[in-house]
């Protein structure tokens, strides 16, 4: 299949790599020309403007920052992308889904709600997990450009917006999981105890995750160099959260909370680096 990639950010660069490791023909368009070009090659060729990225392609993935990126690219994609099933999978939010849908006008009936589940790595191997709303009929055209970046689709229904809300929702136990690590660390080493061992502690128990692991080594070792989700990105998302969880009449207590440790973290200058940097919001 002939596919657009709108946004090649962390995510958005290895989906396109994925696609055209996978046998599909990829144009790629970003706002910074050359993170787009850095992409030529393999199958990959850069659009001067997001008009010409969407022209005869039979799938557009749109991967961009927020809720306002894609509406700045919105007008462009409806207008000239044809027919082509688009593939929304910018984490927005339902509110977002909605506002994107709506000023996308007709071209709403051929989009797809399809946020990832996954950093930098699983986006490179074309392993992330894609949350997809939308008509059957759609994710069934686009169910290729879907295999080529994930390793599964979990169907959240038809409505536009669900897939997203249930991204939040994820998003909420991966931005959870990393604060409570990094609090679980500081404290071992507040009290004169090597953070190592709470790792080594939880290892292979009913209470361990993966995460804490892949999170834990660079809050010992204090790297947050290596971006996987870059600690802004979870502010941003851990916002809408507020947002959706208010509006669903749940209390946001626990939600503020961490997002005032991430706010923390990016106040002392850690915002483009890794989320494992909510580490530095427990320092003294």
């Amino acid at each position: 299949m002939r596919t657009a990639v709108i946004g090649t950010g962390i995510m958005g660069a290895g989906m396109a790599r994925s696609l055209a490791r996978e046998g599909h023909d990829v144009v790629v368009w970003n706002r910074t020309a050359e993170k787009a070009e850095a992409l030529v090659g393999d199958g990959i060729s850069a659009a001067a403007s997001v008009a010409e990225a969407v022209s005869g392609v039979d799938v557009v993935l749109t991967m961009l920052f927020d809720t306002d990126a894609v509406l700045a690219v919105t007008e462009d994609v409806a207008r000239a992308s044809g027919d082509a099933v688009w593939v929304q999978t910018a984490t927005v939010g339902p509110d977002g889904a909605r506002r994107i849908a709506e000023a996308a006008g007709d071209a709403a009936d051929r989009m797809l709600d399809a946020p990832v589940l996954g950093t930098r790595k699983p986006a490179e191997d074309g392993a992330l997990v894609v949350l997809a709303s939308g008509p059957a009929a759609l994710v069934e055209r686009a169910q290729p450009v879907l295999d080529a970046i994930g390793s599964r689709t979990v169907r959240a229904g038809e409505r536009l917006g669900d897939a997203s809300a249930l991204k939040l929702a994820c998003n909420s136990w991966v931005g959870l999981i990393t604060a409570g690590t990094a609090q679980a660390l500081a404290l071992a080493q507040a009290q004169g105890v090597d953070p190592q061992l709470f790792l080594d502690a939880i290892d292979g128990g009913a209470v361990d995750t993966p995460y804490a692991h892949v999170k834990g080594a660079p809050m010992i070792s204090g790297d947050y160099s290596a971006v996987s989700f870059a600690l802004d990105g979870v502010r941003k998302d851990l916002g809408l959260m507020v947002s959706a969880a208010e509006a669903g009449g749940m209390s946001a207590d626990l939600l503020r909370t961490v997002l005032g440790l991430y706010d923390r973290a990016s106040e002392s200058g850690h915002g483009d680096e890794d989320m494992a940097a909510v580490r530095t919001a427990f320092d003294g």
